[in-house]
């Protein structure tokens, strides 16, 4: 069996990067000087150019054990450790260049440093990716484990060690359970790992069996047993972790958040509360509205023509719609219905062969060109290019009752189009299925995410048969 300290993984890891770029620095440095499929001016002597190579790798080095590349991920997935890596040797290249202007050494080549920078991230993410698949693969045939055992056979415990055995590329091995009330499992669970005592034979279990890790999956009124059971593990040297005995109220993927140097546990992890993010979304949002804007002005104004030569009224219908945080703002439209009331317009929902619809307004609605002066709404801040569509405040208010978890869309900007949008979920559709996809792309997102649905937007076409 295989089984490592995460001390040797962490110096293993460390070691292993250090031979990687060491190796791609001569790589490197044949690809540009000696294999003559590169020009080759004159420049710095190999000597100074491993000289710098040397700082690279400390720069390396340290940040790999800031950020934590060399701590094992058994439950961490790739794209966390790729992002690391690409993170460190920036940082590493940033840090390099910086010392070579203060020095003012300039006949380092440029070309080496792209080569050797790349090829860096490139050869340590193939090892890692390789090791970890490996890895894997050894864990699922029953080598590399890590032994838990679980203190309370209840449904919380019965909940996670069906969890834990749907992934057996993880390498856990549940010993057994420890419970106060069942000396064994009911006969629907039979074929769970045992029951080997009460709770007070923690300490016993510990010095006789194998523990990695004790997860505590007890009830709340069993409160004042967890401080015991913590004293014991770490005497014993063993990890424990929590299962809160309400994890069935948590709606999402909770995450410990520090309040006043009071940890909380934050119910919904939304990417987008972290400032980066919405630097970079609302950067995106501006410059694609304003290209966009830019080439669908001429467009834009034969719809407003249109609209003008075959109905009497504005161009431009606004309508109030519930965004960000449930502050209400101005949605912006081409006008595709007759001139009505707004209080009819605020409550009445579209229906097939619409009579207040216009000839040149159905053709709008159905082709989805309606929606651009939406883009003025991006700009302007209400609005997102991808995002949970807005509604009206009228069935907001109607939704939030009947539909569980509908306000959660306003943690976002809304968008013109969105994950379920994407996935045919528009018009008369289930609310139910669009506020499920809604969550998913808020507690999910990325910048990648975000392309793919204008992408699949873009692909899908603008027309929309449930549009009326």
């Amino acid at each position: 069996m295989i089984r490592r300290s995460a001390g040797f993984l962490t110096q293993a890891y460390a070691l292993m990067d250090l031979v990687t770029i060491q190796i791609v620095f001569f790589i490197a440095w044949w690809l540009k000087f000696e294999s003559g499929w590169l020009f080759s001016a004159e420049t710095l002597p190999r000597s100074d150019y491993f000289l710098w190579h040397l700082v690279y790798s400390a720069a390396a080095l340290v940040c790999g054990l800031a950020v934590g590349l060399y701590t094992p991920k058994r439950r961490k997935r790739f794209s966390y450790e790729l992002i690391r890596i690409l993170q460190i040797h920036v940082l590493s290249l940033l840090f390099l260049l910086s010392l070579l202007f203060v020095l003012k050494v300039v006949d380092i080549s440029r070309d080496f440093l792209a080569i050797y920078t790349a090829g860096n991230v490139l050869f340590i993410t193939a090892y890692r990716l390789a090791l970890k698949i490996g890895l894997r693969m050894l864990r699922k045939r029953g080598d590399n484990r890590q032994f838990v055992l679980i203190l309370g056979a209840g449904s919380l415990g019965r909940r996670f060690y069906e969890n834990l055995m749907q992934y057996p590329e993880l390498g856990y091995h549940v010993i057994g359970f420890l419970d106060d009330f069942q000396k064994e499992h009911p006969d629907e669970y039979k074929h769970y790992s045992p029951i080997l005592g009460g709770i007070d034979e923690l300490e016993n279990v510990l010095r006789r069996e194998l523990v990695d890790e004790v997860i505590i999956a007890l009830p709340l009124n069993a409160h004042e047993k967890f401080g015991t059971i913590i004293d014991i593990c770490e005497k014993m040297g063993v990890k424990t972790q929590i299962i809160p005995d309400f994890f069935d109220y948590l709606p999402a993927r909770p995450y410990f958040d520090d309040f006043a140097g009071i940890p909380l546990i934050n119910i919904r992890d939304i990417p987008l509360d972290e400032f980066r993010n919405r630097v970079l979304k609302r950067t995106f949002d501006i410059v694609f509205s304003l290209f966009v804007i830019l080439i669908t002005l001429p467009l834009m104004a034969a719809i407003a023509v249109g609209i003008k030569l075959t109905s009497p009224g504005p161009v431009i219908f606004k309508q109030e719609r519930v965004g960000l945080n449930r502050r209400t703002f101005k949605m912006y439209k081409f006008r595709t219905m007759v001139v009505q009331d707004e209080n009819d317009s605020n409550t009445i929902w579209t229906v097939p062969d619409d009579p207040r619809r216009t000839k040149f307004g159905a053709f709008l609605r159905r082709t989805s060109l309606d929606e651009l002066p939406q883009f003025f709404n991006v700009l302007l801040g209400h609005m997102s290019v991808v995002g949970p569509r807005p509604e009206r405040t009228y069935f907001v208010e109607q939704f939030k009752d009947e539909i569980p978890k509908y306000m959660v869309k306003h943690h976002i900007r809304p968008g013109i189009t969105g994950w379920a949008q994407t996935n045919g979920l528009r018009g008369d559709t289930s609310i139910k299925e669009r506020i499920r996809h809604d969550i998913f792309y808020i507690e999910n997102w990325s910048f990648l995410f975000d392309l793919r649905i204008i992408l699949k937007t873009i692909v899908n076409g603008f027309r929309n048969r449930n549009a009326y």
